[in-house]
């Protein structure tokens, strides 16, 4: 009975031509969820070598998997052909109880990404349709509807990389399907904020030039990061703090500074390792400003996040690259934008 009342006054909170802002932001808090999910699978189907194990793009069909034997021999024939298996799993013995495997983690990954599409798409338009969206936020929706379209081509752009002439796919295409992902994250998260704050007749938060100079810092990390996972960089050492047995490591400039910046794995390592302490700075003074613009959570958030995130790279290298160490420190990568994003909120509603 107390459901069904509760259910009725639901309904009757969303009748047609009300703006219902906290239930908008609700709704983008839960697709900001569902992001996160989808970064923490990609991490899996990355450090699994999935991304190159499903060779075709099919918007629809592809959403069920090989359903029999021939089926599933079939999807193995097309992998056979491409030059991961070729090189790498084919003569490593990879059968078809294992190819079952990455394909998985590939359709997942893929499946979420349609979920996602799904979980934006219907209930905007629902809100739209009656009127439930305040005024001045329906332009920013459909970029971020855009935004989750252009991912999906993103996607595949960076599989057809490692289709025809490499063993992997391309890291600058990695680290672009990466940062958009990151992107829309901060995008939700900041529009669900400013929502849950419409009610009361408050502004939008404006992005101040400390939030600004601190997202740029850890967008260079972040870039860093994305390419040392797309390169497998992380094996270039497995101790901590030096390299090589060295502080700074050997590295191959013989194709020129811009190339190496961009390629050499041994720097984007050594890059990515010590930017992490610029990046710490950084976020302890947003963490700062934001408890001091009443944000105790969003400090407390950062602060975590930074802290957990330091600990699982460190781990990650001297582990060799563990799976779960790796998986959990991008994760955790992501739930640092958030708390980043919710900082920045918190110190933008000053201005």
């Amino acid at each position: 009975m107390v459901a069904q009342v509760k259910g009725r006054a639901g309904a009757a909170a969303l009748r047609a031509n009300e703006v219902h802002p906290e239930a908008v932001a609700r709704w983008l808090l839960a697709v900001a969820a569902l992001v996160v999910l989808m970064v923490f699978v990609g991490g899996i189907t990355r450090l699994t070598e999935s991304g190159l194990s499903i060779t075709q793009w099919e918007l629809v069909t592809g959403v069920i998997p090989p359903l029999n034997q021939a089926q599933w021999e079939a999807e193995f024939a097309l992998y056979q052909q491409i030059p991961e298996y070729i090189e790498v799993t084919g003569p490593a013995g990879m059968t078809l109880a294992d190819y079952k495997v990455i394909y998985f983690w590939e359709w997942l990954h893929r499946l979420l990404g349609r979920v996602i599409g799904l979980a934006f798409a219907l209930p905007f338009a629902w809100f739209w349709l009656r009127g439930a969206i305040p005024k001045g936020y329906h332009a920013r929706l459909l970029v971020l509807l855009a935004l989750g379209g252009l991912q999906g081509v993103f996607g595949w752009w960076m599989v057809t990389s490692g289709l025809a002439q490499y063993t992997d796919v391309s890291h600058h295409r990695l680290a672009v399907h990466l940062l958009t992902a990151l992107l829309i994250l901060a995008m939700l998260l900041w529009t669900a904020l400013d929502l849950l704050r419409h009610r009361g007749g408050a502004r939008h938060a404006r992005l101040t030039p400390l939030a600004g100079l601190v997202g740029a810092v850890l967008f260079v990390q972040l870039l860093l990061g994305a390419w040392v996972a797309g390169l497998n960089a992380g094996l270039a050492s497995d101790s901590w703090p030096l390299m090589q047995e060295r502080f700074v490591p050997e590295v191959d400039w013989s194709k020129g500074f811009g190339w190496a910046l961009t390629n050499e794995p041994f720097l984007l390592h050594f890059l990515h390792r010590w930017w992490a302490w610029v990046a710490v700075a950084a976020l302890i003074v947003l963490a700062r400003s934001a408890r001091m613009a009443g944000g105790r959570g969003a400090s407390v958030a950062i602060n975590a996040a930074v802290g957990t995130q330091i600990v699982l790279g460190i781990a990650t290298v001297m582990t060799g690259v563990a799976l779960w160490l790796a998986v959990l420190h991008q994760l955790v990568g992501a739930l640092l934008v958030a708390a980043t994003t919710w900082g920045a909120h918190n110190i933008g509603r000053r201005a």
